[in-house]
């Protein structure tokens, strides 16, 4: 009776390593970065810089946006870049950066400030003008009122600016 214990799990043993060499041996790979693009009709995009047209103005933030909305489409996508002519076109500018109440202490005091940036985007697909657009994004940060806004200002516009990005890449090409 044990010779055949014995057996049964040599059989087990068996399949076992044949399963586990088969699932080794075979494996998906499969890069996802977020754009849906036919690259056979789309090649190039044309970003325009986004000038300031806000009341309220940080000075270094249109180069701190305009930089990494080129470096996202850089680094997420094949598209060439281009200073005219683009198959993808995308222009627009800055045109809101405000602060504002949002919370208020048992005292009376403001014990939170959202800092706020808005941007009007026009978007042009030139091989498929159904997809053309022109909308506003907006991105907000808050931040204690016990710090200054001079403390806390380039951390927060970095991440807005990194929402207001990744928001227009998908709406540009991430058509899914």
């Amino acid at each position: 009776m044990a010779w055949i214990v014995n057996k049964t799990r040599k059989i087990h043993l068996i399949y076992i390593v044949v399963a586990l060499m088969c699932l080794t041996a075979c494996s998906v790979s499969y890069k996802f970065n977020g754009a849906s693009i036919d690259y056979s009709k789309v090649r190039s995009i044309q970003i325009a810089d986004f000038p300031i047209r806000s009341a309220y103005v940080w000075g270094p933030m249109a180069p701190m946006f305009n930089n990494k909305l080129k470096d996202v489409f850089a680094n997420h996508t094949r598209l060439e870049q281009v200073k005219r002519n683009g198959d993808l076109k995308i222009e627009g500018e800055i045109t809101q950066y405000q602060q504002r109440n949002k919370s208020v202490s048992s005292e009376g005091y403001s014990a939170q400030t959202e800092l706020s940036i808005t941007v009007n985007v026009r978007f042009t697909n030139n091989s498929n003008h159904k997809e053309d657009f022109e909308r506003q994004f907006t991105a907000s940060a808050s931040y204690d009122t016990t710090r200054s806004l001079n403390s806390v200002q380039e951390e927060l516009v970095e991440q807005m600016v990194k929402d207001l990005t990744e928001q227009i890449f998908n709406a540009t090409v991430a058509n899914w």
